[in-house]
Parts: C-alpha cells; sequence; structure tokens
C-alpha cells in the first residue's frame, strides 16, 4: 500500500521520540493512504515553517502485520469505540504509551471533530448527537500510526534501495521451531519471542540484524533462553 506523509521537510528517518504526544492514536508516525490529505497537512505545516511543505511517499507492507505476530488495531469507521479511544490518548494526564497496539488505523479527528468533541466533553452535546453531526459530512479521512519501533519495520521510504524485512515470515518460522523445541503452545512461544532480547534487537533496523537468516536468529534467540 502506497501512503504519505505531509510535513514542513522531507522525511529521511523516522524518529518516534520526537513525534508529539496526546494525538488520536497517540505518539507516533502518522501516514495517510489519502495522498491530497497529506498534502493538506504539508500546507499546513509548510505555512508555519514559511514554506511550501512536502509529502514524503512511503511504501506500507501491511501483509507483514497480522493479529498473531503484533498487536494492530484498526477503526472501521467514528464509532463508541473510537471516540473512547481518541479521547484516552488525547487526555495529557494519560500514561505514555496509553495503550499497547504497535500500529492503529482509523479515522482522523480534523477541526470539525475536533469543535465537536470538545463540546461533547464539555456536556454541551450527547454521544449521540455527536455521530449524528458528523454523518453530515461525508468526506472520507484516514490515518496510519505507527506507534512502536518495530512497526517501523514493514514501511519503506518509496524508492529507497534497502531491503525489505519479511517479519511475519521470520516470525512465523520462529514461533513454530520455539513449538516444536520447547514443547510449549503457540501463546506461550509467542510471548518468549516478543520479551525477549533477541526481538528487540531484531527490531532495530540500525543493528542490521533482519538481514540475518531466521536459523541464524533463532540460534541467537536460543542462546538467550539458555542463560
Amino acid at each position: 500500500m502506497q501512503v504519505y506523509h505531509g510535513s514542513y521537510t522531507p522525511i529521511e528517518d523516522i524518529d518516534l521520540s520526537k513525534c508529539q504526544l496526546n494525538k488520536d492514536f497517540g505518539q507516533g508516525f502518522y501516514v495517510t493512504k489519502y495522498r491530497a490529505q497529506a498534502e493538506s497537512w504539508a500546507e499546513i505545516s509548510g505555512k508555519n515553517h514559511d514554506n511550501e511543505g512536502f509529502v514524503t511517499e512511503f511504501t506500507y507492507y501491511d501483509t507483514a502485520f497480522t493479529e498473531n505476530l503484533y498487536k494492530v488495531k484498526h477503526f472501521e469507521a467514528y464509532n463508541d469505540e473510537w471516540l473512547d479511544f481518541v479521547i484516552m490518548n488525547r487526555n495529557p494526564f494519560s500514561p505514555n504509551p496509553a495503550h499497547d497496539y504497535d500500529i492503529v488505523e482509523g479515522p482522523v479527528v480534523d477541526d470539525k471533530v475536533q469543535r465537536r468533541i470538545t463540546r461533547y466533553l464539555d456536556g454541551e452535546m450527547t454521544r449521540e448527537e455527536f455521530f449524528r453531526q458528523l454523518t453530515k459530512y461525508p468526506e472520507p479521512t484516514h490515518q496510519i500510526c505507527f506507534c512502536t519501533q518495530r512497526s517501523l519495520l514493514v514501511l519503506k521510504k518509496t524508492g529507497s534501495r534497502k531491503d525489505i524485512f519479511n517479519i511475519e515470515d521470520i516470525g512465523e518460522k520462529i514461533l513454530e521451531q520455539l513449538i516444536l523445541d520447547f514443547d510449549i503452545d503457540e501463546d506461550k512461544a509467542t510471548d518468549m519471542f516478543f520479551s525477549s532480547a533477541t526481538f528487540e534487537q531484531l527490531s532495530d533496523k540500525k543493528t542490521d540484524f533482519y538481514q540475518k537468516s531466521w536459523q541464524e536468529i533463532y540460534d541467537t534467540l536460543k542462546d538467550e533462553l539458555k542463560k
């Protein structure tokens, strides 16, 4: 999937620590599948920095995300669960992070939605009226938030010559081998893998560990588990 990020500057490297807190889906790197929406973001951001803004295109390898390997949340439309999730993330008193999802996808809180959220929180409208008013604006919005460092492994700047890390393929092979070697169920194998230092190293693109074969990665994991 091609996705776009609008900003006042082209994006070369993504640093999650520099991403804003208390956004719709929490702190993270945001993109959209709608280029026009990214262009609007770029225009607004550019005006604040005295330039025209820039849109950076990425390829999102969304097939690498599965419910089995990563924690992913999809909001198909504005609904009660979406509203509660946004309010939680936008609350400055919520812990950071306020959730443990690797990636979250759903509608955007733009100015008109924000005004209605404020009125709802101030008790000036009911939840039912909030959603009723949103139906007056049929234009679609979309955003994807990459919330964790490991989630960035499947987001590559379009045209990049870097090798694509197929985390789904490697992860499934390692989980299968853990189940066989340790005689455990899939849930236990998943916990062992994702809580390991080996996985942390695998998630860090700077280490180039992801370029090793799954067998080499698994050997490292086994050595860690023996300690």
